[in-house]
């Protein structure tokens, strides 16, 4: 056993030692506009990451108007003042590159990978949509119908689909996380052109944006091309809206049943958390493994290998930019209750809240925790991904070099406190998701 142990301590300062060497080094700036612009070089392989991210997410949009950041996720690929409707995937593909785009509860993020001799041609055109993007009738009735059939085939028409949102429909009050990104189809239906321009106008400005580039490039070529793309766009003239609301503090258990088109029931329980970043996060998000990492986890162990009450279990600690959720959550096996389901959550939450972990448990954890950021970090759209959060979300780009000491800073004793204070009944929302064939029973 001590030499385990051993063997355990060795790996994680092998680790540590690994990730102090390879600092991520990146130089960051803004433009007078605003446009908060970060550089980060990489000539491994002869290609660079062009992204942009605007710090408008759906927690951002009206109760009366939930969808539009991730509508304009699909509208900036229709064109603008100088691509024609439809080229604009087209041209990055057609110059070797590869593009996509996703949208959160706090941001919207676009990206293009691009050999690297094809830089230019990724900031021009990333340039000309911030400056100049098509918002017409015709890019807006075509993607009105793009986003309701991509809310039919993922949400709506999938088992399990509606998950996230009856979660956080029933954990939020009064916050705007109370709906998801994907929004809803029909005020997306009501929704004139004016009020989608209005949108871009007020979100899409340099002074909300953050530009990454990484890569094969050229620092000062680099920032040239930025400056002659971006530099004449005006900043933005009026104020952005951020969401003031605090959700209130729950004081008593909410519970909601959902009837699916499932065949094996489901338990979700969702606890409120603070924002990311806070101290607290980090044995948050440690926990979330100790819970649900692997085929060792406590879970996976108790309730899919030992009990077989559960085919599947996951922990996922939803970190956002205002305080968020921490879900657990487990698909019964045939002919399992989902009472008796959720009663044996409840005892490995409980462990986690009494019983300190043992000291070769959590060294393996603190193993696991750093080789996932690690990793994180291997890949170019992993690092630029990285920098663009840090600075747009937490207001720190340098946290791509000190997060993880924050990580390992986590103690035995941070695991036991953050659970008895967070995972508690009254601070949480449960659903059980049950087939439709129960309904009638």
């Amino acid at each position: 056993m001590k030499r385990k142990i051993l063997s355990l301590l060795l790996l994680g300062a092998s680790l540590t030692a690994a990730a102090q060497s390879n600092k991520i080094e990146f130089t960051e700036y803004d433009l007078p506009n605003g446009l908060h612009v970060i550089l980060h070089q990489d000539k491994t392989t002869p290609t660079v990451a062009v992204t942009m991210m605007y710090h408008v997410g759906s927690k951002n949009e009206n109760a009366d108007r939930t969808g539009f950041a991730h509508f304009f996720e699909h509208l900036m690929f229709e064109g603008s003042e100088n691509v024609e409707r439809g080229k604009y995937i087209n041209m990055i593909q057609s110059a070797g590159g590869a593009v996509n785009a996703n949208t959160s509860f706090d941001r919207t993020y676009y990206y293009q990978i691009l050999p690297s001799n094809q830089l230019a041609l990724g900031l021009w055109m990333e340039a000309d949509r911030l400056r100049a993007a098509k918002i017409d009738q015709q890019g807006i009735e075509t993607q009105r119908q793009v986003v309701k059939e991509e809310k039919k085939q993922r949400i709506d028409n999938q088992p399990y689909g509606t998950l996230l949102e009856n979660t956080f429909a029933t954990a939020y009050a009064v916050h705007p996380y109370r709906w998801v990104p994907i929004g809803s189809a029909q005020y997306i239906d009501r929704a004139s052109a004016r009020e989608f321009e209005q949108f871009y106008k007020t979100f899409y400005v340099p002074n909300n944006a953050t530009l990454t580039i990484a890569g094969d490039l050229d620092i000062n070529q680099t920032k040239a091309w930025v400056e002659q793309y971006f530099g004449a766009i005006p900043k933005g003239t009026g104020t952005i809206p951020r969401p003031s609301v605090v959700e209130p503090p729950q004081m008593e258990e909410g519970r909601k049943v959902v009837f699916d088109n499932i065949q094996l029931p489901a338990v979700i329980q969702a606890y409120h958390i603070p924002a990311q970043g806070s101290e607290d996060s980090y044995a948050i998000n440690m926990l979330t493994t100790l819970l649900a990492g692997g085929p060792s986890s406590r879970l996976n162990k108790a309730l899919v290998d030992k009990q077989q009450k559960a085919v599947t279990v996951a922990s996922i600690p939803l970190s956002l930019e205002d305080p968020g959720l921490f879900i657990n959550l487990a698909i019964a096996n045939m002919g399992v209750d989902v009472h008796d389901l959720e009663r044996a959550m409840d005892v490995e939450v409980d462990r986690v809240k009494n019983e300190t972990i043992s000291d070769q448990e959590f060294q393996k954890l603190r193993n696991q925790m750093e080789t996932d950021y690690i990793n994180g970090l291997s890949t170019l759209e992993g690092r630029t991904e990285k920098l663009a959060s840090y600075h747009a979300l937490y207001g720190n780009t340098n946290l791509i070099n000190t997060e993880l000491d924050k990580i390992l800073a986590v103690t035995k004793d941070d695991l036991m406190r953050v659970a008895k204070k967070y995972f508690t009944k009254e601070n949480r929302a449960v659903l059980h998701y049950l087939p439709k064939a129960s309904q009638a029973r």
